[in-house]
């Protein structure tokens, strides 16, 4: 998790409960956060000083400090912060208080839907009011250092305003034969071309000016101040100087061969575009569609099965397949349609000034091309089926990371759906088209549970203080029509739809044979479990988990469940009564994501917890984030005073771990430590 995925709250309130409703409201949404309580003066200069929150979330009824005072605050530090008001009913004059003292948005206590709703609105607001702002500072950065570059670059370069030049470099001077600026200051960029090119170039000049899209290269004959003609290319590109828009204009005398530039812009294989110029044709098309353009879509084309085609003609010959691929593909595309490679075995076309229709008519013939014959490989002679994923790219999602994971989502769903399969994001997407995606994913999971389809990993959970046998948590994947696919894709309908309690106790079922194997095997294993909060409210589950543990004479301890602090706060008593027949079982429980509340130990004064596994937000930038460090070091005091052990998950450095060891963390977990591993099938006759 990145740090401005957390958001930092302060509360001016009274009641730990109401403050406490919002971050579950907010953790079990997805959303990390920071919080901190003020109720009077003193606390909130502290909590400004300590939290540097970016959301302030203000209960107007709260008795020694007013809203007036409140906003004063804020302003004295200089810095930006979303102030909320929440309410328990609204009234013209409290509405007219609320915005009198600088409120941004005000959201009904009572409606939970409506205060997430604004307070991601109002935290999405402040982010881009402040990458604005670094933006401007970035810019103005950028336009000092490009003006001191301007003149050392051995590249002719001109702006040109209205047609006429307001910039030329020293480069630009000499290869037209001037000495100064002000000898070219008077001239129109036309007095730099030669008769023969003038029409043309003046029509293009018209075109630019009622603010056509700029060719990237243009070859024309130009001419010097005294004459001489020669042999030119001029590349265009939009820019500003001074704060006005102009033209920016490089010009190349014809020595570099043009077919050695167009060569280092292809991939040797399939002939298509690379990589890195299908990304910078993307970026121009993002920046087209941020200026309103529409019509315009990106297309992500996968061989089906690509792991078993690999396996079959071998790594060698992966090559002359995508370039048979590429050419049935570009056979299918007009001119104007941009192609190339974008990885391995991903091809990538670019549209633009395509209709809805005409997008999924070009998806449908290209989803055919596997009929078409069979492919060779070097070698081999293989028949092969495609996917395809793509977004339709519009001004709401013109950012490039943002298209292509659209796009390649897109493309996954469409390849757990069996193969030559094609799914288009639309940002406008309709409800009747979510609702039937939603069938989709829930017709899968119920398979899923009849034919035994999940998958099961396992990342180890490593020791830091010398625990006795193994510790791993336990992942859960779904084999699809095509593949394995990640727990984000069906999880959130397998929540929607009432089935979590029945792959709650699939998992269970699993680890608990996979504890009794390793139990007769000598092994001493510690297994970490996730539960749903659905399962809470599954009155059976209880008996049966105690049956089974019982069964598989389990080692006390070797099985831990775990669910986050904050699902664990809105099912308060259910959790608490389901831990406590838990503890009985011998089996052990976690929090997860602890930390993340006002007062997280108070759970422990309700709910019996063995582990604390601590809020991933914590982990973020550890060793640049002193505060972090202190936060944890202050749990785990707090947890070792209590008796609880403490697990910091997703450590993704070699810095982080002698320092969560220095802070006294018990176990550390993540990517950079192990991978999520496969389980092995193993067969317990």
């Amino acid at each position: 998790m990145k740090q401005n995925d957390v958001i930092r709250i302060l509360f001016i309130e009274d009641s730990v409960e109401n403050a406490e409703q919002i971050i579950s409201l907010l953790r079990n949404n997805g959303t990390a956060v920071r919080p901190a309580q003020a109720t009077n003066e003193a606390q909130l200069e502290s909590a400004l000083q300590e939290l540097s929150p970016d959301v302030v979330l203000v209960n107007p009824t709260v008795e020694d400090i007013e809203i007036s005072t409140v906003s004063r605050h804020l302003e004295a530090t200089g810095k930006d912060f979303a102030l909320i008001g929440i309410v328990t009913e609204i009234s013209n004059r409290l509405v007219a208080q609320l915005f009198a003292s600088k409120v941004r948005s005000i959201a009904l206590r009572d409606e939970p839907d409506q205060v997430l709703m604004v307070i991601q609105r109002e935290f999405e607001a402040l982010r881009t009011r402040r990458s604005v702002r670094q933006l401007e500072a970035t810019l103005r950065e950028s336009e000092r250092r490009c003006d001191a570059l301007l003149d050392s670059s051995r590249d002719a370069i001109a702006y040109v305003h209205e047609g006429m030049h307001v910039r030329a470099n020293r480069a630009y001077l000499e290869m037209f034969g001037y000495e100064n600026f002000e000898d070219i200051e008077g001239l129109t960029l036309l007095d730099m071309v030669s008769g023969d090119n003038a029409d043309d170039f003046k029509d293009l000049l018209k075109r630019l000016s009622r603010g056509e899209k700029p060719p990237k290269r243009v070859e024309l004959k130009a001419i010097s101040g005294v004459g001489d003609r020669f042999d030119a290319t001029a590349e265009f590109a939009q820019a500003t100087f001074e704060g006005e828009p102009c033209l920016q204009i490089i010009f190349h005398r014809k020595t570099v061969n043009a077919e050695l530039v167009e060569q280092l812009q292809r991939d040797s294989a399939t002939g298509m575009f690379n990589r890195s110029r299908m990304l910078e044709l993307i970026e121009d098309a993002i920046g087209d569609a941020a200026k309103g353009a529409t019509s315009q879509a990106l297309l992500l084309i996968e061989p089906d099965n690509w792991t078993s085609i690999v396996e079959g003609i071998g790594l060698a010959n992966t090559d002359a397949l995508m370039a048979a691929l590429a050419a049935r593909v570009d056979r299918h595309l007009e001119d104007e349609q941009i192609a190339g490679r974008l990885g391995d075995h991903t091809l990538g076309v670019l549209l633009s000034h395509r209709t809805d229709s005409q997008v999924q008519a070009l998806v449908a013939a290209l989803l055919d091309v596997g009929n078409e014959g069979i492919i060779e490989a070097g070698q081999n002679t293989i028949t092969l089926s495609v996917s395809i994923g793509g977004a339709l790219l519009g001004e709401k999602n013109a950012n490039t990371r943002q298209l292509l994971e659209q796009a390649g989502n897109a493309l996954h769903s469409a390849q757990t759906q069996g193969g030559q399969q094609s799914e288009i994001y639309d940002p406008a997407a309709t409800e009747k088209e979510e609702a039937a995606r939603e069938q989709h994913w829930l017709a899968l999971v119920e398979r899923a549970l009849e034919n035994d389809s999940f998958i099961l990993y396992h990342q180890q959970i490593i020791s830091l203080q010398d625990a006795e046998g193994e510790h791993s948590e336990i992942l859960l994947r779904m084999n699809g029509p095509n593949g394995e696919v990640l727990p984000r894709y069906f999880l959130p309908v397998a929540e929607r739809n009432g089935l979590m309690p029945k792959i709650d106790r699939w998992v269970l079922r699993q680890v608990i044979d996979m504890l009794a194997e390793r139990s007769r095997e000598k092994q001493i294993s510690t297994f970490f479990v996730k539960l749903s909060p659905q399962s809470l409210q599954d009155d059976s589950l209880m008996p049966w988990l105690s049956e089974r543990i019982s069964e598989a004479a389990l080692r006390p301890g070797s099985l831990v469940l775990e669910m986050p602090e904050s699902k664990v706060l809105t099912t308060l008593k259910p959790a608490q009564d389901f831990v406590e027949a838990l503890k009985k079982t011998g089996a052990q429980f976690a929090l997860e994501q602890f930390g993340s509340g006002l007062n997280s130990f108070q759970v422990l004064k309700h709910v019996d917890a063995d582990y604390l596994k601590i809020d991933r937000s914590f982990m973020s930038k550890l060793t640049e984030n002193p505060e972090n460090r202190d936060k944890i070091a202050e749990i785990c005091i707090k947890a070792r005073e209590a008796g609880k052990l403490t697990v910091a998950e997703w450590v993704e450095d070699a810095a982080s771990t002698p320092m969560l060891f220095a802070c006294g963390v018990d176990f550390v977990q993540g990517n950079f430590l192990q991978e999520p591993e496969k389980i092995v099938a193993y067969d317990l006759a």
